[in-house]
């Protein structure tokens, strides 16, 4: 019986993965890689589309952007971007793109442009005596005084008709 080789056993892109992100910190590159290899995508611009839904966060339910948290993409900016190179590199080997034209994509991070953050508005100045209420709104009452009533004195009595202690068995030993 002749067993096959380990480099037989997996397609040639996904060799090239195993290959391109051999070091064991890049386990998680080479995933993604992989998973480029074995897309859906019957064309490089499909492939891309897949990558990029593979590793950018959406919102799961429709419309709402919070439920974006739930979905399974790598999460931090920086990881989607290394998620999405790997994932195009997958691509790359499955429809044999050159390098040239996998540098010139761009992930959905570096089209969207930086958002500029607003800056808020100035908070209003601190006034040193809290302002007296209107005139023709009188100052609701003060909340009335409650009394609670004194806890019983504890009693040394069981209410409770069984008792773990009293031997209720007579003895049948002799």
């Amino acid at each position: 019986m002749i067993i096959p080789l380990p480099e037989k056993w997996n397609p040639p892109c996904n060799r090239e993965c195993t290959r391109k992100y051999a070091a064991i910190r890049e386990t998680p590159w080479r995933i993604y890689c992989k998973k480029g290899c074995d897309g859906d995508g019957d064309t490089w611009v499909e492939c891309v589309g897949e990558c990029d839904e593979l590793c950018f966060k959406d919102p799961v339910f429709e419309g709402q952007q919070w439920s974006a948290v739930f979905d399974r993409s790598p999460g931090s900016a920086i990881y989607s971007e290394k998620c999405f190179r790997a994932c195009l590199a997958g691509c790359a080997h499955k429809f044999d793109i050159p390098e040239e034209k996998i540098n010139q994509v761009q992930s959905r991070a570096q089209m969207s442009p930086p958002v500029e953050k607003a800056t808020p508005p100035p908070l209003p100045e601190e006034k040193s005596a809290p302002s007296p209420p209107p005139e023709d709104k009188p100052a609701p009452p003060p909340p009335p005084e409650v009394k609670l009533a004194p806890a019983p004195p504890p009693t040394t009595e069981s209410t409770c008709e069984f008792d773990p202690f009293k031997d209720d068995v007579p003895n049948t030993s002799a």
